[in-house]
């Protein structure tokens, strides 16, 4: 803590220096050194210096893509630390201001994106995590309360809680192979929960506030006229900085708001998948030309080569308002539900390789007949059944009061503290494992595997049974 102290203090006075000895030589070098001044930028030097040096430490450990990935990470705080300091200087920009403004922290995270295509890598894992995390820094676009956004606060924590999922694989795979791996997997963890999230609450809770004062953001000219292609722009990459931004059909209206920044960024970018979301102007009771079923696009869908299943087209709809249907979904992991109630049912079948995610509370959620299959989910009323699948994850980020395992080989159940207490079934069932999380915040995940032999005896006029405990060798 010690050393943390004196490189802030010894950051201050450098930044005193320069001030003193420069920055008052021209007006706009003492604005921008009077700005970096500001509290709340020397308060985000200090995230970065504490945290973010963290991280690339323990990557420089590990080295390869896993340095490659943090490097970005660092490149992308650095970005947003500009960003910051510009917000102080400058207006409020219109919609196509916006656009320019947030232009260089979306190319970083698309970089980091990038990183995850292609031939998978050994380090997946570590590139998904934190590819997925940058969307964190999205906080930064939040405008108020129609701009389609969480608030800054809780947008940071859903982004985190999305790239959980693959940090606690890591956690799992290297917890007693390689502590530097999970040195490096806590250290990302801390760097938006509690890093990024406690300086968001205290310097920016509603959002970055704009000089009244200030410059213009400049808008360069557009290099070319758009063609006819790009009329209709394709979906934002999951790993960008609007992936809390729903796709829509071409057919739908026009997007207005912090909808139509994020469009226009993306618009001239070939992506390969987006966001699987059911939006409140595709529900039936929102619309005149259904009568039964809402659905994403399916013509979007199928275009989608590796999204396609034998067993049918790709489905995620709301259907007669009750039942969301996920089915045939091969290859997508970035499904999302997001709007639902505790009404309302989830119903996975034929998915493969692909993770769905459910931010609401649902009445009770079934996954059946998926293979390598994630589900993760934040609370259930009834209960959550996985049934006939191979290779599953499932974690509960809330409550569930019951789990059920039937005839399934091979499932990863990740518990909250919140979920401790759930009544966990099996049946049929192989190779089932519980993680649940350290008593203390920074400790590592405690893994049970569930019994899946019996020993049944005749005592006293009826058979006892016992599960058969294995020991390690």
């Amino acid at each position: 803590m010690n050393e943390d102290l004196i490189k802030r203090l010894e950051s201050a006075v450098t930044r005193l220096e320069a001030l003193s000895a420069g920055g008052l030589q021209q007006g706009g070098v003492a604005d921008d050194a009077a700005a970096a001044m500001d509290p709340s930028i020397l308060a985000f030097d200090d995230l970065i210096s504490q945290f973010v040096s963290r991280l690339t430490s323990s990557a420089e450990k590990i080295g390869g893509p896993v340095l490659d990935i943090s490097k970005i990470i660092q490149e992308a705080f650095n970005v947003q630390k500009e960003l910051l300091v510009k917000i102080k200087q400058s207006q409020k920009p219109d919609m196509a201001g916006f656009v320019e403004f947030l232009k260089p922290l979306n190319e970083v995270i698309s970089k980091a994106s990038g990183l995850t295509e292609g031939k998978r890598s050994d380090f997946f894992h570590h590139l998904k995590t934190g590819a997925d995390s940058l969307a964190a820094l999205a906080w930064i676009a939040y405008t108020g309360k129609d701009c389609g956004m969480s608030m800054p606060i809780a947008h940071v924590e859903e982004s985190w809680q999305m790239a959980e999922f693959y940090n606690n694989k890591i956690l799992v795979e290297y917890r007693n192979k390689d502590a530097n791996h999970v040195e490096w997997s806590k250290a990302l963890k801390e760097l938006y929960v509690p890093g990024l999230r406690d300086y968001v609450k205290s310097n920016h809770p509603l959002g970055p506030v704009w000089s009244a004062t200030g410059k213009p953001v400049v808008v360069s000219a557009p290099t070319k006229a758009p063609t006819l292609g790009a009329l209709a722009p394709p979906p934002p990459p999951p790993a960008s900085l609007f992936s809390s931004q729903t796709s829509q059909p071409s057919s739908s209206r026009p997007k207005v708001g912090m909808a139509a920044v994020f469009q226009e960024i993306n618009s001239g970018k070939p992506v390969t998948s987006g966001l699987r979301k059911v939006t409140a102007d595709m529900k039936t009771k929102n619309r005149a030309d259904r009568s039964g079923v809402v659905t994403i696009s399916e013509k979007e869908g199928r275009a989608a080569s590796p999204s396609f299943s034998k067993a049918g087209p790709p489905k995620l709809e709301l259907q007669m308002g009750r039942k969301w249907v996920v089915e045939n979904q091969i290859g997508r992991d970035n499904l999302v539900i997001d709007d639902c109630d505790s009404k309302q049912s989830v119903y996975v079948f034929g998915c493969k390789n692909s993770v769905l995610q459910v931010q609401g509370k649902v009445n009770n959620i079934t996954v059946d007949k998926c293979t390598k299959m994630g589900i993760v989910f934040k609370d259930v009323v009834a209960a959550c059944e996985i049934v006939n699948c191979t290779s599953v994850e499932v974690q509960c980020q809330g409550s569930a009061p019951t789990i059920s395992i039937d005839n399934t080989a091979g499932c990863q159940l990740y518990l909250s503290k919140d979920s401790l207490e759930a009544s966990i079934t099996t049946a049929k069932s192989s190779e089932i494992n519980v993680l649940v999380p350290a008593s203390e915040s920074d400790g590592d995940w405690g893994e049970h595997a569930l019994p899946q032999q019996y020993i049944h005896v005749y005592q006293d006029g009826q058979f006892v049974t016992t599960p058969v405990s294995h020991s390690g060798g």
